[in-house]
C-alpha cells in the first residue's frame, strides 16, 4: 500500500484562500492598504461583497437587459482593452460601430440610410443629451441668421426621465414638461401647440415614457407642427427618445409611423442595453440627415493618431458593447428580435391578466404592443382601502429578491402611487408565475398583519428632485 505524509500536501494548503490569515482581518475601506493580497484572495473578498447585490433576474424595475449569452460575455472578454474612441488603433471597432449606425438608419426608415450620420454612446442618456445639443445648435444658427436673440432657448416634452431634467440644467435651455392629468398620462398636440414659441428648439415625444409605459403619439404631434408651420412659418423640428420603443415598435409592430418616414422626425435615440438586448454601457443617436447635426459639435482630434471626428459627453470608453450590438444584429436578425420582443409582450399580457384577480388593482397599462412597452403597471383601485400601500407591498417582494418599482407619478398626479413591472429578455412565463405566487403571499401576510402606518413614501424615484425639494422633503 501507498504511504501517506503530510509533507506531500503542506504546500497545497494553503490553497484554501478562506484559510488564508490575510482574509481574518478587516479590509480596508478609505486607504489604498500598504500590501497587497493574492489576486485569488482579493478575488474572493469584491466578489463576496457583491453577493449582497440583488439578483439582477428579479430586477423588474430596471429597462436594463440583465440576461446575456455565453458568447457575449466571451466578446467582452475579447474586446476589455478597445477604446471604442480610438480608431485609428482599432480600425475593426469603429468599422462595426459605423455599421451598426447604417442597420439602426435603415431600420428607423432614414431616407438615405447609407449617407446617414450617427454614433454609440454610452447609454440612451448620452444619445438624448447629444440629439438636445444638435437641436439648441441648429436653432442658434438660424436664429444668429435672421439676427435674433438666442438667450432663452426651451424645449418641449412629456413626462421624461431625469436626463432631459439634466440636459435643460446643464446646458441652460428651458424645460416645458407638459403636466399628466388623470385622462391624459402623456403629450399631445393640442398640449405642445400651447407651449410653442419662436424660442422652442424642438419637441421630444417619448416612445415608451418610463412613467406610464406608453408611446407618445410622434405623428400626431408631426401633423399639428406641420399645420403649425403653414399657418404661421414657425419650423419646430422633432427628436424622438426611443430609449426603449426604437428596439420594439421596429420588429413588433412595424405599421406604427414614429420614425424617419415623418420629415419632422431629424433625431431619433435609443438604448442598445435595454431592449436593444445589448450588454450595459451603449446607446445610440442617428440624424435624419448630415446637416441635422451642426458641424460645430464635431470636434477633430489628432493626437491619438490621424485625425478623427468626435461628438460625445465623454471621450474613452470601451469597445465591448458596440461589438456584442453587432453580433446581436447578426445573431438574431429582424425576424428573432420579433420572437424575442413578442415573448416579452406575451408574458406582459399575461401577467396584467392574472394581477387583476388578485388584488384590489387597477391596470394602468397592460403590455398592449399597440400603445407602448412590454411592462404592467397597476395603482390600488380608487376607493379600496386593504390596510397597506403599493410601497408596503413592494418592500415585502424585495424580501422574497422581486426588485419592483413603486413610485408617485409626476405633476400633476403626484397623488398616484404606481408600481410597475417591466418584462424583459429572459423573464420567461415560468418567471411570471413564480412571481405571482409571491405577490400572492405576500398581500395574504400584508392583509393578516397590516403595517401600524402604510407607507407614503418608497426608495424608488424616477423624478428629478431639486436641492430645495429634497430639503422641503427631509423638514416634513
Amino acid at each position: 500500500m501507498p504511504l501517506h505524509g503530510k509533507d506531500r500536501v503542506r504546500a497545497r494548503l494553503d490553497d484554501d484562500v478562506y484559510s488564508l490569515g490575510a482574509l481574518d482581518a478587516a479590509v480596508p475601506k478609505f486607504r489604498v492598504p500598504a500590501d497587497g493580497l493574492r489576486s485569488d484572495a482579493a478575488y474572493a473578498i469584491v466578489r463576496d461583497e457583491l453577493l449582497l447585490d440583488g439578483n439582477a433576474r428579479q430586477n423588474l424595475a430596471t429597462f436594463c437587459q440583465t440576461w446575456l449569452e455565453d458568447d457575449i460575455h466571451r466578446l467582452m472578454d475579447t474586446c476589455i482593452d478597445k477604446n471604442m474612441i480610438d480608431k485609428e488603433e482599432y480600425p475593426a471597432t469603429a468599422e462595426v460601430e459605423s455599421r451598426c449606425v447604417h442597420m439602426l438608419a435603415d431600420l428607423w426608415n432614414c431616407p438615405d440610410a447609407l449617407d446617414s450620420i450617427g454614433c454609440s454612446t454610452t447609454g440612451s442618456s448620452e444619445a438624448a443629451m447629444l440629439g438636445g445639443l444638435a437641436l439648441r445648435g441648429r436653432w442658434r444658427e438660424r436664429r444668429r441668421a435672421e439676427g435674433k436673440d438666442i438667450s432663452r432657448p426651451n424645449l418641449i416634452t412629456g413626462p421624461v426621465q431625469v436626463c432631459w431634467h439634466k440636459f435643460a440644467r446643464y446646458f441652460d435651455v428651458e424645460l416645458r414638461e407638459i403636466p399628466l392629468t388623470r385622462d391624459r398620462l402623456g403629450m399631445d398636440a393640442e398640449e405642445v401647440l400651447k407651449r410653442v414659441d419662436e424660442n422652442t428648439i424642438g419637441v421630444v415625444p417619448t416612445f415608451g415614457v418610463t412613467f406610464t409605459c406608453q408611446y407618445e403619439p410622434v405623428a400626431e404631434i408631426a401633423r399639428a407642427l406641420d399645420k403649425l408651420q403653414e399657418d404661421t412659418g414657425l419650423d419646430v423640428p422633432i427628436h424622438v427618445d426611443g430609449a426603449s420603443g426604437g428596439f420594439l415598435a421596429p420588429f413588433v409592430e412595424p405599421d406604427i409611423v414614429w420614425d424617419f418616414r415623418l420629415p419632422r422626425v431629424k433625431s431619433i435615440n435609443t438604448s442598445g442595453h435595454k431592449f436593444g438586448l445589448a450588454p450595459l454601457g451603449v446607446g445610440w443617436i442617428v440624424w435624419r440627415e448630415k446637416t441635422d447635426l451642426p458641424e460645430d459639435l464635431i470636434f477633430w482630434v489628432n493626437y491619438l493618431g490621424g485625425n478623427m471626428p468626435t461628438f460625445a459627453l465623454n471621450f474613452s470608453r470601451p469597445g465591448g458593447q458596440v461589438a456584442c450590438q453587432y453580433y446581436l444584429f447578426l445573431r438574431l436578425g429582424r425576424e428573432g428580435y420579433r420572437r424575442v420582443q413578442q415573448n416579452c409582450y406575451d408574458v406582459a399580457r399575461y401577467l396584467a391578466g392574472r394581477l387583476e384577480k388578485i388584488g384590489p388593482f387597477t391596470i394602468l397599462f397592460d403590455g398592449d404592443s399597440r400603445r407602448g412597452i412590454p411592462a404592467v403597471s397597476w395603482t390600488m383601485t380608487e376607493g379600496a382601502d386593504p390596510g397597506y400601500s403599493l410601497y408596503d407591498l413592494s418592500d415585502r417582494l424585495r424580501m422574497r429578491g422581486w426588485q419592483v418599482a413603486a413610485y408617485a407619478m409626476v405633476p400633476d398626479i403626484t397623488d398616484v402611487v404606481v408600481t410597475r413591472l417591466l418584462i424583459r429578455h429572459g423573464f420567461s412565463r415560468d418567471l411570471a408565475d413564480l412571481f405571482v405566487e409571491d405577490l400572492e403571499r405576500a398581500i395574504v401576510h400584508l392583509s393578516a398583519h397590516p403595517p401600524i402606518s402604510p407607507s407614503a413614501e418608497g426608495s424608488f424615484d424616477h423624478h428629478a428632485v431639486s436641492t430645495e425639494q429634497l430639503r422641503a422633503r427631509r423638514n416634513g
